[in-house]
């Protein structure tokens, strides 16, 4: 099971996900009703951090070809999109902009997790995450235990360190936030936690 740690603001956290070998680093770049969301100076400052083994995610809420063509500057291996996704789109962006592609299936109800079959083919990471664009919602990650996909599955929506190990065997890559923060500041503490937390797992399996 891999992490991604999303929503970074400042170099300490940054630093001590490449440190700790996190998988994925996500910053948000166009979403400004997320505390979370990074100006490009920010986040050009925050993707120059020496990454190692890290990937770097910017996550874009229907980017427009300006933000695609700005960001695509920047130092990230993937971009992670949400809105109205289909492959040709998709494969648009890849091709254009040398990007890997995590496409954001936003799900409500059961039936919302079969919208993965728009953009299988053209994402090399799926992910399904809750409605709630800057807030956590649950969700029923059960759901995705029906879905068969040689793409990598992704999960988000209110994840904390205590649902980890029903996770272990439904999804490749836990997508956490929201749980990492304190008064809505990343909390370095929790970081670490949650990271030993998934390598404890990780280890027993």
């Amino acid at each position: 099971m891999k992490l991604k740690i999303c929503g970074l603001t400042k170099p300490l956290e940054v630093e001590t996900c490449v440190l700790n070998e996190v998988n994925y680093c996500g910053f948000i770049l166009n979403f400004p009703k997320s505390h979370r969301n990074l100006s490009f100076e920010k986040a050009r400052e925050l993707t120059n951090i020496e990454k190692n083994k890290t990937k770097y995610v910017g996550v874009l809420v229907n980017p427009i070809e300006k933000e695609l063509v700005d960001f695509s500057k920047l130092k990230f291996d993937y971009f992670q999109i949400y809105g109205d996704l289909n492959n040709r789109l998709l494969s648009n962006i890849k091709n254009r902009f040398n990007k890997k592609i995590i496409s954001s299936i936003q799900v409500r109800k059961k039936e919302d997790v079969e919208n993965y079959k728009k953009v299988e083919s053209e994402s090399d990471i799926i992910l399904w995450d809750s409605s709630g664009y800057e807030e956590s919602l649950s969700w029923d990650f059960n759901w995705l235990k029906t879905v068969s996909t040689p793409v990598e599955k992704m999960v988000a929506g209110n994840i904390t360190i205590e649902k980890l190990q029903n996770l272990v065997r439904i999804a490749d890559i836990i997508d956490v936030s929201g749980a990492l923060e304190t008064n809505k500041v990343k909390d370095i503490v929790k970081i670490k936690n949650f990271i030993t937390e998934i390598k404890r797992i990780n280890d027993a399996n």
